[in-house]
């Protein structure tokens, strides 16, 4: 495995002043080649979803209930997003694996909304803002200008990538803050690190970003700034690259793990791509130039992820061209995914419908795979009633029915809410034990019918105090549903 340097971080240990400018990638005809049996892999995975097993809606209930609940909806591989390393559910990755799912690590770049656990003096690697306190919102902001804390990560992936069976890794918002940060007082990194790695590598002292009175603001400077922009751009992309491909890192761990690189895109006019590169940091061709990964996902940006159904049509991922080809001029042959947000916000939820029709517009636009935030914050699970799609029976005494999303524990297990037919005439079965299990619904008697059999369902509900967005009522099961047991 080829060892890759850390430019910014040799220049900040030697402080070296011979360390050599970085050039903006444009368009070239450079190629790589990602293993066949990888490149199968991304293109067979064309659905998947992110899941958070923090939330309220995944726990007290088993792994296997949670993994059989997103295959029958329909998606072929999970990105399970760790949001602090310490806390993984093996369990649940292996549930996937046995549903025939691959299971993405997706975590944060350098950023986190939980630092529990964290080393002694992480506070050290905090970004600099220009005009706020970085973390007061609830999200800090960490320095890849920083050693310990890119030592530190790398650890940590490795060990996750190590101790868990996870398919591959994906590092998504490996970016400065933020959209138009410069006016918000939320701009970074300009912190001491940052002023130091830009004057070693440049000559030059970090324009001004907080008073626009000042000589050097960054509007009087527009070559020295350019250079700045060009340093965050590399400085992303030689973070990740030192993650992923430097000594140690995670495919010196785990080569036969999947790669993917993740970058912004917005529909912010003509000069969308120019002001995200300027803004936070991202250039697509740049970084898959330098991580080599084997697909990459383009993420809807909060300007439009926050619209609400009726003002984001399910392909608004058309008016991403510009980022698609910007990246293709470089990298006509490596993969492109799309992510989008179907429910972080109440007023933005979106339907059932609305994933369908993305589904279908991805696809149109040559996106080889998708993916979406987060799997039960989707409009389905808030609107739609929970519908029985499997039955099997599990010994001479049990039957396990499972519905399309996770049942209420008291009207699930009902007995009065069951009864049972064979050939359209009405069977009597005595009911010894019924049990909620996520989305599972487990039956015991001990005179099912031996042969082929109907159980029909009534006044049974889904979980509306487990949903992330409250103010929703419950929803009942179809007064005709039914399920045929074998």
């Amino acid at each position: 495995m080829m060892n890759i340097t850390y430019t910014i971080v040799a220049c900040l240990l030697t402080l070296a002043s011979g360390c050599k400018k970085e050039k903006r990638v444009s368009t070239a005809d450079e190629t790589y080649v990602i293993p066949s049996e990888k490149l199968a892999a991304i293109h067979a995975d064309d659905v998947t979803i992110q899941i958070d097993p923090g939330f309220a809606y995944y726990q007290n209930r088993s792994a296997q209930s949670i993994a059989e609940e997103v295959k029958l909806a329909g998606f072929k591989a999970v990105h399970y997003f760790v949001v602090n390393e310490n806390q993984v559910n093996g369990d649940l990755i292996d549930a996937f694996h046995n549903e025939g799912m691959r299971v993405w690590l997706m975590t944060l770049g350098n950023g986190t909304y939980s630092t529990a656990g964290y080393p002694a003096g992480w506070e050290q690697w905090k970004m600099g803002l220009n005009n706020s306190i970085n973390g007061a919102a609830g999200f800090t902001f960490l320095s890849p200008f920083n050693t310990d804390f890119v030592s530190w990560k790398k650890r940590s992936l490795v060990k996750l990538m190590t101790t868990y069976p996870f398919d591959g890794l994906e590092l998504a918002e490996a970016y400065f803050p933020e959209w138009e940060a410069i006016a918000k007082g939320t701009y970074g990194d300009v912190g001491p690190l940052a002023q130091l790695a830009f004057k070693t590598q440049y000559g030059l002292d970090m324009p001004n970003f907080s008073d626009p009175s000042a000589e050097d603001y960054y509007t009087k400077k527009p070559e020295v700034y350019q250079q700045w922009v060009d340093f965050r751009v590399n400085a992303v992309n030689q973070f990740l690259n030192e993650l992923i491909n430097g000594e140690g890192g995670v495919r010196d761990a785990r080569p036969d793990a999947l790669v993917a690189t993740w970058s912004l895109a917005i529909d912010a006019g003509p000069k969308s791509f120019e002001r995200l590169r300027e803004d936070q940091g991202l250039d697509a061709a740049a970084m898959v130039s330098m991580v080599k990964p084997d697909v990459h996902y383009f993420q809807t940006h909060w300007p439009d992820w926050v619209k609400t159904e009726a003002q984001l049509p399910p392909d608004y991922m058309r008016h991403y061209q510009g980022f698609v080809d910007q990246l293709k001029a470089v990298h006509p042959n490596v993969p492109i995914g799309v992510q989008a947000d179907i429910g972080s916000a109440k007023n933005m939820i979106k339907s059932a419908y609305w994933v369908r029709e993305f589904n279908k517009a991805a696809s149109q636009h040559s996106y080889a795979t998708w993916t979406s935030y987060e799997y039960h914050l989707g409009g389905y699970i808030y609107t739609e009633p929970p519908v029985p799609k499997a039955a099997k029976r599990t010994d001479g005494k049990s039957i396990v029915i499972s519905f399309s999303k996770r049942i209420d524990s008291a009207t699930g297990e009902d007995p009065l809410n069951f009864s049972f037919s064979q050939r359209q005439n009405p069977v009597s079965v005595t009911i010894s034990s019924v049990k909620v299990d996520g989305n599972r619904i487990k039956i015991t008697a001990d005179d099912f019918p031996a042969s082929s059999f109907d159980i029909h369902f009534k006044q049974i509900e889904d979980t509306p105090d487990l949903w992330f967005h409250k103010g929703f009522s419950a929803h009942q099961v179809d007064a005709n549903s039914t399920i045929t047991i074998e």
